[in-house]
């Protein structure tokens, strides 16, 4: 199968994001999970073969599953005939939404940045948290960790009181719920299948009637870090998702800045086995796009 970084299509292009291409068609929008890599928010020229049909049918799996929490703006990944085949698998159709401007992630166990935050000040996004804690320990409680959402560079961490001045109160406060109740909801189910989904990342958007629902993509490979249970029980954590590429750069000599270095094939490879084990233990089949 090839590897697809890059779309063509005839249709008014909205938005090209890291991983992400988005057409207007006709009065909804076509949302293109693209192959592309991005760590420590650089786009890596290398692709992972079928990691944006993970992404797409991923996401799609998890839209129908929490739709009783919250609405979405998924309609179906059934395509008119006319667009190319390529797509197919790897894109869906959604509603319009405007974004809200917050990076809404979950921890339900302590580990990446809020790991190295804990280990500064004993607080994750001014969240004191408890002494003792490891690398991987579970949180007595998910925490609410909202980050701004930049369109270039990274995002910065924020409280939850900084979250409410750049998007009111309410909304803040209503989406922090939200959050916490998706990432329960996908916590114990991925728990029966062998997995621990360690955090998450959500993001929102208003729909043409006002209504907050959740948007882009939902508890992937790509926005979580999901770990082998079994290997956890043990005190490992074997990452089923983007986190294999991130150990590999991080014991590089990479800066961390643009341009980014080649990925060696079999670095290529084992994160792509990753992304598949995931889809396949959550949703208990083979990824199919014939």
């Amino acid at each position: 199968m090839n590897v697809i970084t890059e779309t063509r299509l005839s249709l008014p292009l909205i938005k090209k994001g890291k991983v992400r291409d988005t057409y207007r068609l006709n009065d909804k929008l076509l949302m293109v999970s693209t192959d592309r890599l991005s760590a420590f928010d650089v786009v890596f020229r290398e692709g992972i073969p079928k990691k944006g049909i993970v992404l797409n049918m991923l996401s799609a799996f998890w839209f129908e599953k929490t739709k009783g929490i919250i609405d979405n703006h998924f309609i179906t990944v059934n395509l008119p005939q006319d667009l190319p085949a390529y797509l197919k698998g790897r894109s869906m159709i959604v509603k319009h939404a405007t974004p809200i401007k917050l990076e809404c992630v979950v921890r339900g166990y302590l580990t990446g940045s809020g790991w190295k935050e804990y280990q500064r000040n004993g607080s994750v996004c001014g969240i004191k948290l408890k002494p003792g804690l490891r690398d991987g320990s579970r949180l007595d409680e998910p925490i609410f960790t909202p980050s701004t959402k930049a369109e270039e560079g990274h995002d910065i961490n924020i409280t939850i009181d900084e979250a409410k001045r750049i998007v009111g109160a309410e909304t803040a406060e209503f989406v922090r719920e939200k959050s916490i109740e998706l990432y329960e909801f996908g916590r114990d189910f991925a728990l029966k299948k062998g997995l621990v989904l360690a955090d998450t990342k959500f993001e929102f958007g208003s729909d043409e009637n006002g209504k907050i629902i959740l948007i882009d993509e939902a508890m992937t490979p790509d926005s979580s870090r999901y770990w082998l249970k079994e290997e956890y029980d043990k005190g490992r954590l074997l990452s089923l998702d983007k986190q294999f590429v991130r150990d590999y750069l991080e014991k590089s000599n990479w800066n961390k800045q643009p341009p980014p270095p080649p990925l060696p094939a079999d670095v290529i490879e084992k994160t792509s086995e990753r992304y598949l084990r995931a889809y396949k233990m959550l949703t208990g089949k083979e990824l199919d796009v014939s």
